[in-house]
């Protein structure tokens, strides 16, 4: 995420039935409050540890933390949980300054509503990918999430017929960065890009594939896109822990 300062793309106004919203000067409040929730919860596990820089060794980390095999065991509150803990202050800080500069457009395009299905769509997928193919680890963070936002702007970007190329790039280096450097979750990032990109897709795109009749058509079958991938996402998610029971 060190590479997302050069991610704000400008939005232009989409045409009526695009299923992008036309552009406004409204607050992004469910940005802030992802943005605050993370903090406080953090703050919470600084006060249990005792420690800003160790707080990893709260109980709440310890309870939340998306330990796969321990979700095998039932601890299903780790998949959400783990999304919005992150391991000190740095990697608060850099996921924060990530998540307001990709959020806030992306909440002005899709609204507030299915702007917060992605995001946690995308945290679902991230999860789901986790539990299948890093079963070994113990992952925290919103990257997975925000990964998804990467992928929902690059299909905003399509959308609008602007050039995604600046966001592909930034795709491109922050998964370089992924794999270059030890401790992040690799594949928690790409399940999050996977599922943040499907549930846009299906947003922007499905309706006019499906020639939907009418703004009720666009709205149903984009939520229901949406929907699907969380279910796709949850049923992941639920296999990975039947395979590891």
């Amino acid at each position: 995420m060190e590479c997302i300062s050069q991610g704000r793309s400008d939005i232009r106004t989409a045409a009526p039935g695009s299923g992008v919203r036309q552009a406004t000067r409204s607050k992004p409040y469910v940005t802030y409050g992802l943005v605050a929730v993370n903090i406080a919860v953090f703050a919470v596990t600084a006060t249990q540890a005792h420690s800003i820089t160790n707080n990893q060794l709260s109980q709440l980390f310890f309870d939340w933390v998306l330990a796969p095999k321990l979700v095998a065991h039932g601890q299903w509150v780790r998949i959400v949980g783990s999304g919005f803990l992150h391991y000190g202050p740095v990697h608060l800080a850099v996921n924060m300054f990530a998540l307001y500069i990709l959020g806030r457009d992306t909440e002005m395009v899709l609204g507030r509503a299915r702007y917060l299905a992605v995001y946690l769509t995308a945290l679902l997928g991230g999860a789901a990918a986790v539990m299948w193919l890093a079963s070994g680890t113990a992952t925290a963070g919103a990257s997975g999430a925000i990964y998804g936002l990467f992928g929902a702007m690059t299909v905003i970007l399509l959308r609008l017929r602007q050039s995604p190329a600046q966001m592909l790039v930034l795709i491109v280096i922050n998964l370089v960065i992924s794999v270059s450097l030890p401790g992040i979750s690799l594949w928690g990032h790409l399940g999050g890009l996977a599922a943040g990109t499907l549930a846009a897709v299906g947003i922007l795109f499905l309706p006019e594939w499906l020639r939907a009749a009418g703004p009720a058509a666009v709205r149903r079958i984009g939520w229901g896109a949406v929907a699907g991938v969380a279910a796709l996402s949850l049923l992941g998610s639920i296999a990975g822990a039947a395979a590891l029971s």
